[in-house]
């Protein structure tokens, strides 16, 4: 039997409608004379309303997201004179969630405007958030390998003021090369949950030993922080804040300079610690500048949410003191 012979397949209401709900597609139409939607079930708990025989656009318009409520409004007003099909993905607020709803459908032809229109909703919340996610990684990885690369420049800078030597600054930037690997595998989260609390002091002091000198100004950065233990989550998002404070202390701060020093300290104070981080002895401050970089950024939004906690700057004349606010029953995560 040739294919053309197959007996013909005949798509029924039970039929489409199994092929719908495998889909997870919710089916609506517009009718533009009286501004009615009708929408199937899966419509209304997409959108968090109770069920109703009748819903008008501008009733739907109330909870897509302000920032793409104009834009939407205009491109469903578009398709009063611009017959044929259409897309458009948008926001919509369910209480304190938001979820991600693309919009497919097809206008009326301009000689029938008594028709109505119909489309589908499509919850692509879960696509969107996985292409932030990719966005957000892709972001983050630039940004570290460009401070790694400002980083290594100002360690050799650094060698080379406190080396004698080809060979001995050869061997003090292999040196602190070295340190500045291990001390960025604390930037990422190990898989697996692997790795077990470590003390402050000793993280703290990994961290900023690829940073120190070992010449005539050896000693410049000092640690004085409260013994206690920090977790797997803490030490990933501590190790993201001191490289990003270390990396714009060697590229502009006290330690692009000789003399500069810095003071790292901690106290507690009830349920909170408090980190101060202090140069001094680097060029003087004269502008204060904007920390509204990605790494900075992305830094903001990890105290946050980690730690339950800010870190605020204060530009003084001898130097940046950052203070960095964490909630104390956070560390051990």
């Amino acid at each position: 039997m040739f294919a053309g012979d197959a007996p013909r397949q005949v798509w029924g209401p039970e039929q489409l409608r199994l092929a719908v709900d495998a889909a997870c597609v919710s089916l609506w139409s517009w009718n533009l004379a009286d501004d009615r939607f009708a929408m199937d079930e899966r419509a209304f708990d997409l959108w968090g309303l109770p069920w109703s025989d009748r819903v008008t656009f501008a009733e739907l318009s109330a909870h897509i997201h302000p920032a793409d409520r104009d834009r939407v409004q205009a491109a469903f007003n578009a398709t009063r004179s611009v017959p044929g099909p259409y897309e458009i993905d948008f926001r919509i607020m369910i209480g304190p969630d938001i979820r991600w709803v693309s919009a497919r459908g097809q206008a009326a032809e301009l000689d029938a405007p008594d028709v109505p229109m119909f489309g589908i909703f499509l919850d692509v919340t879960g696509r969107k958030q996985a292409e932030e996610g990719s966005e957000l990684l892709a972001g983050e990885m630039s940004h570290r390998v460009k401070n790694l690369l400002a980083i290594a420049t100002g360690l050799t800078q650094l060698t080379s003021r406190s080396s004698a030597t080809v060979e001995e600054m050869t061997g003090q930037l292999t040196q602190r090369l070295t340190s500045l690997g291990r001390a960025h595998d604390l930037v990422r989260p190990l898989p697996g949950a692997q790795g077990k609390a470590a003390l402050l002091g000793d993280l703290m002091a990994v961290l900023l030993s690829p940073y120190d000198d070992t010449g005539a100004f050896a000693g410049r950065i000092r640690v004085a922080v409260p013994r206690m233990g920090v977790g797997e989550a803490t030490a990933t998002t501590l190790a993201m804040v001191v490289h990003e404070l270390a990396t714009n202390s060697v590229k502009h701060g006290a330690l692009s300079m000789p003399p500069g020093s810095l003071d790292v300290t901690g106290r507690t104070d009830g349920g909170e610690v408090i980190i101060t981080w202090a140069e001094s002895g680097g060029p003087e401050v004269v502008d204060e500048p904007q920390m509204a970089g990605f790494g900075s950024r992305m830094i903001q939004r990890s105290i946050a949410s980690h730690l339950a906690g800010s870190l605020t700057y204060d530009w003084q004349k001898t130097g940046l003191v950052a203070t960095l606010v964490m909630q104390a029953d956070r560390l051990g995560k």
